[in-house]
Protein backbone atom coordinates (compact mmCIF):
# COMPACT_ATOMS: atom_id res chain seq x y z
CA UNK A 1 0.00 0.00 0.00
CA UNK A 2 1.47 3.36 -0.99
CA UNK A 3 2.40 5.39 2.81
CA UNK A 4 0.14 8.27 1.64
CA UNK A 5 -2.86 6.28 1.61
CA UNK A 6 -5.05 4.71 4.10
CA UNK A 7 -7.86 2.40 4.09
CA UNK A 8 -10.35 2.86 6.74
CA UNK A 9 -13.31 0.57 7.93
CA UNK A 10 -16.34 2.03 9.46
CA UNK A 11 -17.06 1.36 13.04
CA UNK A 12 -20.68 1.89 13.32
CA UNK A 13 -23.85 3.36 11.81
CA UNK A 14 -25.89 5.71 12.94
CA UNK A 15 -29.81 5.10 13.33
CA UNK A 16 -32.31 8.20 13.01
CA UNK A 17 -35.05 9.01 12.06
CA UNK A 18 -33.90 11.14 8.80
CA UNK A 19 -34.64 8.91 5.98
CA UNK A 20 -33.60 11.33 2.89
CA UNK A 21 -31.24 14.24 2.71
CA UNK A 22 -33.96 17.19 2.06
CA UNK A 23 -34.66 17.72 6.45
CA UNK A 24 -31.55 17.16 7.73
CA UNK A 25 -30.07 20.01 9.50
CA UNK A 26 -27.52 21.90 7.91
CA UNK A 27 -25.39 21.59 10.81
CA UNK A 28 -24.68 19.02 13.36
CA UNK A 29 -26.12 20.67 16.94
CA UNK A 30 -28.80 23.07 15.34
CA UNK A 31 -31.76 20.42 16.33
CA UNK A 32 -30.98 19.52 19.85
CA UNK A 33 -34.41 17.72 20.60
CA UNK A 34 -33.64 14.80 17.71
CA UNK A 35 -32.34 12.02 19.38
CA UNK A 36 -30.33 9.01 17.20
CA UNK A 37 -28.36 5.56 18.19
CA UNK A 38 -24.98 4.93 17.07
CA UNK A 39 -24.47 0.57 16.74
CA UNK A 40 -20.77 -0.56 16.41
CA UNK A 41 -20.28 -3.14 14.41
CA UNK A 42 -19.45 -6.87 16.06
CA UNK A 43 -15.64 -6.28 16.13
CA UNK A 44 -15.83 -3.15 17.65
CA UNK A 45 -18.17 -4.00 20.03
CA UNK A 46 -15.68 -4.95 23.21
CA UNK A 47 -16.77 -2.95 26.53
CA UNK A 48 -13.01 -2.01 27.27
CA UNK A 49 -13.46 0.23 24.03
CA UNK A 50 -15.98 2.26 25.51
CA UNK A 51 -14.28 2.98 29.23
CA UNK A 52 -14.01 6.77 30.68
CA UNK A 53 -16.49 7.72 27.57
CA UNK A 54 -19.15 8.56 30.24
CA UNK A 55 -17.31 11.44 31.72
CA UNK A 56 -17.51 13.64 28.24
CA UNK A 57 -20.69 15.07 27.59
CA UNK A 58 -20.09 15.53 23.55
CA UNK A 59 -18.50 13.72 20.97
CA UNK A 60 -16.99 14.58 17.85
CA UNK A 61 -17.71 11.57 14.60
CA UNK A 62 -16.23 11.31 11.51
CA UNK A 63 -18.18 10.16 8.77
CA UNK A 64 -18.72 9.23 4.95
CA UNK A 65 -21.26 10.87 2.74
CA UNK A 66 -21.98 7.73 1.71
CA UNK A 67 -24.72 9.22 -0.25
CA UNK A 68 -22.29 11.33 -2.44
CA UNK A 69 -19.43 9.41 -3.00
CA UNK A 70 -17.91 10.16 -6.43
CA UNK A 71 -14.87 9.14 -8.42
CA UNK A 72 -14.50 12.98 -9.77
CA UNK A 73 -14.12 16.43 -7.33
CA UNK A 74 -15.10 19.81 -8.35
CA UNK A 75 -12.29 22.85 -6.97
CA UNK A 76 -15.85 24.49 -6.65
CA UNK A 77 -19.03 24.08 -5.22
CA UNK A 78 -22.33 26.33 -5.18
CA UNK A 79 -23.55 26.38 -1.39
CA UNK A 80 -27.63 26.64 -1.45
CA UNK A 81 -27.32 29.19 1.32
CA UNK A 82 -25.76 31.90 -1.14
CA UNK A 83 -28.20 31.26 -3.65
CA UNK A 84 -26.82 28.08 -5.54
CA UNK A 85 -25.20 29.71 -8.15
CA UNK A 86 -22.13 31.17 -6.15
CA UNK A 87 -19.05 29.08 -6.74
CA UNK A 88 -16.71 28.89 -3.81
CA UNK A 89 -13.76 26.79 -2.77
CA UNK A 90 -14.55 23.27 -1.81
CA UNK A 91 -12.48 23.70 1.45
CA UNK A 92 -14.45 27.01 2.49
CA UNK A 93 -17.34 24.83 2.12
CA UNK A 94 -19.02 21.63 4.23
CA UNK A 95 -20.30 20.44 0.90
CA UNK A 96 -20.65 16.78 0.85
CA UNK A 97 -18.72 16.84 -2.80
CA UNK A 98 -15.43 16.64 -1.70
CA UNK A 99 -12.16 14.58 -2.98
CA UNK A 100 -12.74 12.59 0.30
CA UNK A 101 -16.51 11.99 1.02
CA UNK A 102 -15.75 12.71 5.10
CA UNK A 103 -17.54 14.48 7.35
CA UNK A 104 -17.36 15.98 11.10
CA UNK A 105 -19.96 16.61 13.41
CA UNK A 106 -20.25 17.84 16.91
CA UNK A 107 -23.00 15.73 18.70
CA UNK A 108 -24.39 15.62 22.28
CA UNK A 109 -24.00 12.53 23.76
CA UNK A 110 -27.14 11.44 25.75
CA UNK A 111 -26.39 7.58 27.00
CA UNK A 112 -24.24 4.52 26.91
CA UNK A 113 -25.61 1.28 27.31
CA UNK A 114 -23.08 -1.26 27.35
CA UNK A 115 -25.00 -4.50 27.59
CA UNK A 116 -27.57 -4.73 24.61
CA UNK A 117 -28.11 -7.90 21.74
CA UNK A 118 -26.40 -5.53 19.39
CA UNK A 119 -23.52 -4.87 21.54
CA UNK A 120 -22.90 -1.19 22.92
CA UNK A 121 -25.22 1.43 21.53
CA UNK A 122 -24.73 5.53 22.36
CA UNK A 123 -27.65 7.47 22.09
CA UNK A 124 -26.63 10.96 21.03
CA UNK A 125 -28.90 14.18 19.89
CA UNK A 126 -27.81 16.81 17.38
CA UNK A 127 -26.77 15.02 14.36
CA UNK A 128 -27.04 15.57 10.93
CA UNK A 129 -26.44 12.38 9.70
CA UNK A 130 -28.69 10.27 7.51
CA UNK A 131 -30.05 7.14 8.76
CA UNK A 132 -27.52 4.21 8.39
CA UNK A 133 -24.39 6.75 7.88
CA UNK A 134 -21.34 4.72 8.29
CA UNK A 135 -19.28 5.95 10.83
CA UNK A 136 -15.22 5.96 10.57
CA UNK A 137 -14.22 6.87 14.41
CA UNK A 138 -15.52 8.92 17.52
CA UNK A 139 -13.56 10.95 19.52
CA UNK A 140 -14.52 13.52 22.78
CA UNK A 141 -14.90 16.82 22.34
CA UNK A 142 -12.75 19.45 24.47
CA UNK A 143 -14.31 22.56 25.06
CA UNK A 144 -10.58 23.72 26.23
CA UNK A 145 -9.66 23.31 22.91
CA UNK A 146 -12.29 22.39 20.75
CA UNK A 147 -14.29 25.90 21.53
CA UNK A 148 -13.32 29.59 19.95
CA UNK A 149 -16.05 31.56 20.67
CA UNK A 150 -14.29 34.17 18.40
CA UNK A 151 -13.79 32.15 15.46
CA UNK A 152 -15.30 34.01 12.42
CA UNK A 153 -17.65 31.97 10.23
CA UNK A 154 -16.64 33.44 6.27
CA UNK A 155 -19.76 33.15 4.40
CA UNK A 156 -21.44 30.67 6.42
CA UNK A 157 -24.71 32.02 8.36
CA UNK A 158 -24.46 32.21 12.00
CA UNK A 159 -25.94 30.53 15.09
CA UNK A 160 -27.78 33.39 15.77
CA UNK A 161 -29.61 33.48 12.35
CA UNK A 162 -33.26 33.93 13.28
CA UNK A 163 -35.72 30.70 12.45
CA UNK A 164 -38.46 30.45 10.57
CA UNK A 165 -42.07 30.03 12.08
CA UNK A 166 -43.60 26.96 11.94
CA UNK A 167 -47.43 25.87 12.48
CA UNK A 168 -49.62 23.17 12.21
CA UNK A 169 -52.67 23.04 9.80
CA UNK A 170 -55.86 22.84 11.45
CA UNK A 171 -57.28 19.76 9.59
CA UNK A 172 -54.03 17.85 11.05
CA UNK A 173 -53.08 19.47 14.88
CA UNK A 174 -55.16 17.55 16.84
CA UNK A 175 -53.58 14.24 15.06
CA UNK A 176 -50.11 15.09 16.18
CA UNK A 177 -48.29 13.55 19.22
CA UNK A 178 -46.49 16.05 21.16
CA UNK A 179 -43.13 14.56 20.52
CA UNK A 180 -43.58 14.52 17.03
CA UNK A 181 -44.85 18.03 16.94
CA UNK A 182 -41.50 18.94 18.95
CA UNK A 183 -38.95 17.44 16.36
CA UNK A 184 -40.91 18.55 13.30
CA UNK A 185 -40.83 22.22 14.46
CA UNK A 186 -37.49 22.25 15.80
CA UNK A 187 -36.26 20.32 12.27
CA UNK A 188 -38.38 22.88 10.40
CA UNK A 189 -37.48 25.94 12.22
CA UNK A 190 -33.81 25.59 10.71
CA UNK A 191 -35.69 26.07 6.99
CA UNK A 192 -34.40 23.22 4.92
CA UNK A 193 -35.24 24.43 1.34
CA UNK A 194 -32.58 25.83 -0.44
CA UNK A 195 -31.86 29.16 -0.42
CA UNK A 196 -32.90 30.33 -3.87
CA UNK A 197 -36.08 28.65 -3.54
CA UNK A 198 -39.16 30.93 -2.29
CA UNK A 199 -41.86 29.75 -4.06
CA UNK A 200 -45.39 30.32 -1.52
CA UNK A 201 -47.55 27.47 -4.05
CA UNK A 202 -45.08 25.02 -4.34
CA UNK A 203 -45.68 21.86 -1.44
CA UNK A 204 -42.57 20.08 0.20
CA UNK A 205 -42.05 17.18 1.04
CA UNK A 206 -39.56 14.88 3.45
CA UNK A 207 -39.41 11.69 5.32
CA UNK A 208 -38.76 11.86 8.61
CA UNK A 209 -39.03 8.52 10.59
CA UNK A 210 -42.07 6.71 8.97
CA UNK A 211 -43.91 9.80 8.17
CA UNK A 212 -44.10 11.72 5.06
CA UNK A 213 -44.87 15.29 5.70
CA UNK A 214 -45.60 17.97 3.34
CA UNK A 215 -45.29 21.99 4.27
CA UNK A 216 -45.56 25.38 2.29
CA UNK A 217 -43.55 28.01 3.43
CA UNK A 218 -45.13 31.70 2.88
CA UNK A 219 -44.48 35.30 4.74
CA UNK A 220 -42.35 33.67 6.63
CA UNK A 221 -43.97 30.27 8.08
CA UNK A 222 -43.82 27.28 7.42
CA UNK A 223 -47.53 25.50 7.66
CA UNK A 224 -47.18 21.58 7.60
CA UNK A 225 -50.20 20.67 5.65
CA UNK A 226 -50.03 17.07 5.85
CA UNK A 227 -48.59 13.84 7.76
CA UNK A 228 -48.86 10.67 6.52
Amino acid sequence: MNPEEMLIKPIAHIHCGYKEKFGIPRQSGLVRSVQAKIVFLPEYRNPDAFRGLEGYSHLWIIWQFSKAVRETWSPTVRPPRLGGNTRMGVFASRSPFRPNPLGLSSVKLISIELDTPRGPILTVSGADLLDGTPIYDIKPYLAYTDSHPEASSGFALTSDAPKIAVVFDAAISDSIPSHLRVFLTDILSEDPRPGYQDDPERIYTFNYADKEVSFKASDGVITVINIS
